[in-house]
């Protein structure tokens, strides 16, 4: 089993786990020759929210190697936590935050130090008086056998309801902070018709936001469903789920990431949201949360 890759784009990768960090202390991330996918599946997560994310490796990396028994695919699982400490430091590195050396090549490769598989993270570079210099980081793994791997499964859903293309996170992030203490549940709501809504009511309070000219995008829907003969909905129909509010703020932490973001509504059941790395139309990956719904008692 052997990999190894050259980091062009630290920054990148640094914010993509700091948008997952907070959701588990430990992450799943799978490499195969053409992408590498990030998993955050534990049950034990508050409000049960999942990440399954999908990123192009030449998005993030050159000089990329990979080489297994398992169709060349290497799956593992680390510290979210130590992975992002690691890639803050080439990130800050990279971009010239650390004064003390330039940065020439930052390296991503398996290795085992002292019996303990890790994550080794080369950072190479240059002193001002012109020495050459090396910064180390492991983060520790463990390499998870096939089937194991074959036990993965992304969460099966209904076709959604509504699709609709979000505000800016960082915008939506500061009222829901304010909701957060409120209530632990919050409503979302859309229609086909450009408007979204997040709402919290409880017994002393009644408060909603809403905005109007969102975009209702496109999307590729499943052929067995287009063959239903219901008509339909009506535009103006609003389509609703309820979530918890601090599954919903751990999401938008992904505003640090996020160029475009569409929610998808279905409706008592979940919310789907796909934050495009880049341009929807040539992203170099998305990044796709499952929030499920709280069913109103």
């Amino acid at each position: 089993m052997r990999f190894r890759a050259t980091i062009d784009n630290a920054s990148t990768f640094h914010r993509i786990i700091q948008s997952i960090e907070k959701l588990q202390k430990k992450c799943v991330i799978k490499f195969t020759e053409t992408n590498i996918n990030l998993i955050c599946n534990s049950d034990t997560n508050e409000g049960g929210i999942q990440v399954w994310s999908q990123i192009k490796v030449d998005s993030l990396f050159s000089g990329y190697r990979i080489q297994s028994n398992a169709n060349n695919e290497i799956t593992l699982t680390l510290s979210a936590e130590a992975l992002m400490s690691a890639l803050r430091s080439a990130a800050l590195s990279s971009t010239g935050a650390n004064s003390s050396y330039t940065t020439e090549e930052i390296i991503m490769k398996l290795a085992k130090k002292n019996d303990q598989a890790v994550l080794s993270f080369e950072i190479n570079g240059t002193t001002r008086q012109n020495r050459r210099v090396k910064v180390t980081h492991d983060v520790k793994i463990e390499v998870m056998r096939p089937s194991d791997v074959e036990r993965l499964n992304e969460p099966l859903c209904p076709e959604p309801d509504v699709h609709i293309l979000l505000p800016p996170l960082q915008k939506m992030r500061t009222i829901v902070e304010k909701l957060r203490g409120m209530s632990d549940v919050m409503a979302v709501r859309a229609n086909n018709n450009k408007c979204l809504q997040l709402a919290v009511h409880t017994e002393a309070i009644k408060l909603e936001t809403q905005w109007t000219d969102c975009t209702n995008p496109s999307m590729a829907k499943d052929p067995a469903d287009s063959q239903s003969d219901d008509p339909p909905p009506e535009p103006d129909q609003m389509f609703n789920v309820l979530v918890s509010t601090r599954s919903f703020l751990k999401f938008l932490n992904s505003h640090v990431v996020s160029t475009t973001t569409i929610a998808c509504i279905c409706q008592n059941h979940c919310m789907i949201l796909y934050v495009y790395i880049g341009d929807v139309v040539d992203a170099g990956g998305v990044l796709t949360f499952y929030i499920p719904a709280i069913l109103d008692s």
